[in-house]
């Protein structure tokens, strides 16, 4: 339980991350949603996984763990659930006339829980756990 609270401040803090990037690239520059979503979701990622690395998945980042490999999983799994799902939803979502942030908020709860077991999936459990 307490990994999951955990994962979930990450979260949150990562959506901070997200919509800032969202809201200056939509409001700033005018940039598509879709494509500012895109990169709101990489900047949360890069963040995510340096909060996660250091708190969440800390116990599971002992000796003979690769970073950079348990970061390519983190990619593959909560970078493309993200990126999938809201390319999929944000259209629909803008679409229909819901403004990008709001419309970050549904695909973001959209696919937290698909995150959070692929997350746990990118942090092997050692021994010590």
């Amino acid at each position: 339980m307490i990994r999951f609270i955990r994962f979930n401040v990450v979260g949150a803090m990562g959506i901070g991350v997200q919509l800032i990037v969202v809201g200056a690239l939509v409001h700033g520059l005018g940039v598509d949603p879709a494509l500012a979503t895109a990169a709101g979701i990489a900047a949360a990622v890069v963040h995510n996984f340096g909060w996660h690395v250091r708190w969440t998945w800390r116990d599971r980042m002992g000796p003979g763990v690769s970073v950079p490999a348990a970061f390519a999983r983190f990619v593959g799994a909560n970078g493309v659930v993200s990126l999938v799902g809201s390319m999929l939803l944000m259209p629909v979502l803008t679409g229909a006339g819901l403004p990008a942030i709001p419309a970050n908020l549904v695909t973001i709860a959209t696919c937290g829980v698909l995150n959070f077991v692929g997350g746990r999936a990118c942090f092997p459990q050692s021994v010590h756990s």
